[in-house]
């Protein structure tokens, strides 16, 4: 079977490149070319660990190829996957220009049967738009179904979510489009993978409701974190607490400053959207909003209370990505905080593993720095901002001999006070009570 994948984006290399260790014949298809050129040079655009040598591999192997030539992908593909961007408007609103341009370009190109499968986040209804379109714009009247096929790809995590996923969901109305996606998908058989096989309106409203639920654990352990920093208790064991109770679980029970990426802050304002536009308020999800952006604004408060008046000073800050393992900037908490004391005459140095070149198109003033313990150097106070690995195995003892004071406040909870305050630190956590 052959297949296109338009979008080479987070999703659509990741999709491209998996279905491709599957054994499947996959065309990748973006408009920027210098993007594609990039790709057939095997430079990866993004960060993901191990998607490079996948995508190599199968470049070798003739399983994958990149092209600018949509009508090329289109006719030499009986599964056509869109996974192009849908970024918010100013209202939040799902942006659905890309996902049209493609679906006309579809309906002018298409030949013979295909099937059109939505790997973007999109609003409920989106299916039949492009099922509209592409009836629209048809040179002959061939026949093709939809299908609502959403991602659930962890960035950092991405591969081993494909290639082992909890479920695959399948929404479409036709037996011959979900016995295509089953043969599409025949690997994740053998580990006896669930198929959830509905609609396509169902289909798009998982995926939201999934990240909105997801985001919402997030928010809630965040406010609990709050309140433990009032009451002396620690979030850590609370988080233990109510994570031991299976109805709850303990994936996303970690505090710190809100979440971020390219998908929880979109999604969640995306469906508070949907609903005012039928008529329905939708009370939690704007309420995980307002906490999540109320938990930037905190984090900056904890570094005043610590700090004291920053103008003048210089802050240190490791990680900017908004979790570790990607490159991913987009709506980091970390750029808000930052940004926030910037303009507080606050001057910041910072290190991240994979970010630095994505943030020095964001963070202007900021100093990234070599390494780790460069941003240490000569720095009023540390700041711990993403959880990258090498950040929980600092040298403390070098460490503090190039801070100007041994301060430290981590706003991702990677060390114990206790230990902290053993070596001669002012350490100061999220929702844990401080060791003077």
């Amino acid at each position: 079977m052959n297949i296109c994948v338009i979008g080479v984006g987070y999703v659509g290399l990741v999709t491209g490149a998996c279905f491709a260790e599957f054994g499947i014949r996959v065309i990748c298809v973006d408009n920027d070319q210098e993007k594609i050129s990039r790709l057939k040079q095997g430079k990866i655009p993004i960060y993901e660990p191990g998607l490079e040598e996948m995508v190599n591999k199968n470049v070798k192997e003739n399983r994958l190829s990149f092209t600018d030539n949509l009508e090329e992908g289109v006719k030499h593909s009986l599964v056509i996957l869109i996974a192009v961007g849908t970024p918010p408007d100013p209202q939040g609103k799902a942006d659905l220009r890309y996902v049209k341009e493609v679906a006309q370009a579809i309906g002018r190109t298409m030949d013979g049967y295909k099937l059109v499968v939505t790997k973007s986040t999109v609003p409920v209804g989106t299916g039949k738009i492009i099922h509209d379109i592409i009836r629209k714009h048809q040179k002959e009247k061939f026949s093709f179904d939809i299908v609502s096929n959403p991602e659930f790809l962890r960035e950092g995590s991405a591969i081993e979510d494909f290639l082992r996923p909890n479920r695959v969901v399948i929404g479409t109305a036709s037996d011959q489009a979900v016995a295509i996606m089953k043969d599409l998908y025949s690997p994740l058989y053998l580990i006896e993978t669930p198929f959830v096989i509905t609609t396509v309106e169902t289909a798009e409203m998982i995926k939201y409701a999934s990240n909105a639920f997801l985001a919402t654990k997030i928010s809630f352990i965040n406010e609990m974190a709050n309140l433990c920093d009032k009451v002396g208790a620690d979030v850590h064991l609370v988080a233990k607490g109510m994570g031991l109770d299976q109805r709850i679980g303990s994936k996303f029970l970690h505090p710190g400053p809100g979440f971020g990426g390219s998908c929880f802050p979109k999604d969640t304002a995306a469906l508070a959207q949907l609903a005012d536009s039928l008529g329905y308020d939708f009370e939690i999800v704007k309420s995980v909003i307002r906490v999540n952006h109320r938990q930037k604004k905190r984090m900056v408060e904890k570094i005043l209370n610590a700090v004291g008046p920053v103008k003048g000073k210089t802050l240190g800050f490791l990680g900017i990505t908004f979790k570790p393992n990607t490159s991913d900037i987009r709506e980091a908490p970390a750029l808000f905080i930052i940004k926030k004391l910037e303009s507080l005459g606050a001057k910041i140095k910072a290190f991240d593993p994979a970010g630095m070149e994505e943030g020095r198109k964001i963070l202007k003033k900021v100093l990234f720095q070599e390494n780790l313990y460069d941003v240490g150097q000569g720095a009023d106070a540390l700041i711990l901002a993403t959880e990258w690995n090498p950040f929980r195995t600092i040298d403390w003892d070098k460490m503090k001999s190039l801070l100007k004071r041994p301060l430290v406040i981590d706003l991702k909870n990677m060390y114990e006070p206790d230990k902290m305050h053993q070596l001669g630190i002012k350490y100061y956590c999220v929702g844990r009570p401080a060791v003077e």
